[in-house]
């Protein structure tokens, strides 16, 4: 993947303009596989806090291959994914300071962001296209399906909508990698870095939660 992160756009308040050349990588991506990826992973990103433009250009480049993978399986576009993985750099420098590795890896945090961004991509594409498929049902001579019908599926669309923005972030990614993606449990422990274990955890917690507070709603 070619990187086409600019230094504007990843300049930070008070950090000056970085130096260009150090931020534009092309060509072939280097993946980190030592044992200690994670914790070099920690330490870069405590430089990358301090504004260090160095540190960021090694963290691109570990990690760019993986987060390119993750974006493009959710979007099914090469020229988005390319797009929306830039986002995610920018987020990712700009949003550094937040990064807790008492709650996780570096690589999870980053996992997230990305999925995130890919996620809000569909949907403001989703948006668009019902925006325009209800300009069209308003304009086309056809029969009005029965009200009732819709304002049911609109409530229940509604409520499970409601009901996952109430997961904990964990709990709402992995359960939306599996049941909305259709990943297998093994698919979701790899692309949030956690183990297997783990990650049928938080599944089994978020349908249970889903399902207390679908079952609340609907008294």
């Amino acid at each position: 993947m070619t990187a086409a992160i600019t230094t504007q756009s990843l300049q930070r308040p008070g950090l000056g303009t970085p130096s260009a050349p150090r931020w534009v990588r092309r060509g072939t991506v280097v993946v980190m596989r030592s044992p200690t990826h994670a914790a070099a992973l920690a330490l870069l990103m405590r430089r990358i806090t301090d504004g260090d433009q160095e540190a960021f250009a090694e963290f691109y480049d570990a990690t760019s291959r993986t987060i390119f993978g993750i974006v493009l399986h959710v979007l099914r576009d090469r020229a988005q994914a390319e797009e929306v993985a830039q986002e995610v750099y920018v987020e990712a420098w700009r949003s550094a300071g937040r990064f807790d590795s008492g709650r996780g890896s570096a690589t999870a945090w980053l996992n997230t962001i990305a999925h995130r961004k890919a996620v809000d991509r569909v949907r403001s594409a989703e948006r668009t296209a019902a925006r325009e498929q209800r300009h069209f049902e308003i304009d086309a001579d056809r029969v009005a399906a029965d009200p009732s019908e819709i304002v049911v599926e609109h409530d229940e669309g509604r409520r499970v909508r409601e009901a996952l923005d109430r997961l904990p972030e964990a709990q709402r990614v992995a359960v939306r990698l599996a049941y909305f993606e259709g990943r297998s449990h093994r698919e979701v422990a790899e692309c949030l870095q956690v183990p297997l274990g783990t990650a049928k955890t938080r599944i089994r917690d978020a349908m249970k939660r889903l399902r207390n507070t679908l079952e609340e709603g609907a008294r």
